[in-house]
């Protein structure tokens, strides 16, 4: 079970990690409804280090990026969420739209996204693969997504879901 860290202490972690010669792998993402997609991304990522950090987007981060109606879940939820995971060491937040002022603290040996991104719009990539590290792209599990996770419960309840048309 991880633990929630603010990005200094992630830093210290990080540092801790690397002077011992343990890969640090590092993912990102919103986790307003969490999902199987999302855990067997996490246990993917996990699988490739010796430890695993999570940054998750803030509310008004997501706000910015998902639209008026989201998160559905808070911040702190999500983030201790994510933390209850067996496969995840770490957890922060952050506000801005993207992760790239967390990668530039962190420099990972091993970013992590879904094969749903193109490597080419990897934030973070160039930071990355600059330190010597590497960008690796998972495959999805299954269809799972956020968004038809909501628009089930729109037709099972009523209202037509909390995202909008594109969203991951």
């Amino acid at each position: 079970m991880g633990r929630v860290l603010s990005l200094d202490d992630l830093r210290k972690e990080r540092e801790r990690l690397r002077r011992r010669g343990k890969t640090f792998v590092f993912t990102n993402g919103c986790f307003d409804m969490l999902h199987r997609g999302h855990v067997e991304l996490l246990k993917a990522a996990r699988a490739m280090g010796d430890a695993l950090a999570v940054a998750v987007n803030s509310d008004g981060s997501m706000r910015r990026i998902k639209g008026p109606r989201r998160p559905i879940i808070p911040e702190a939820d999500r983030a201790a969420v994510v933390a209850a995971l067996e496969s995840v060491d770490f957890v922060t937040v952050f506000e801005e739209d993207t992760p790239e002022r967390v990668i530039r603290a962190l420099v990972p040996d091993l970013l992590v996204k879904g094969s749903d991104y193109d490597v080419a719009e990897i934030v973070g990539r160039d930071t990355v693969e600059a330190a010597g590290g590497k960008v690796v792209r998972v495959d999805l599990y299954g269809d799972y997504s956020t968004e038809e996770v909501f628009r089930r419960i729109g037709e099972i309840y009523g209202g037509g879901g909390a995202g909008g048309p594109g969203q991951r």
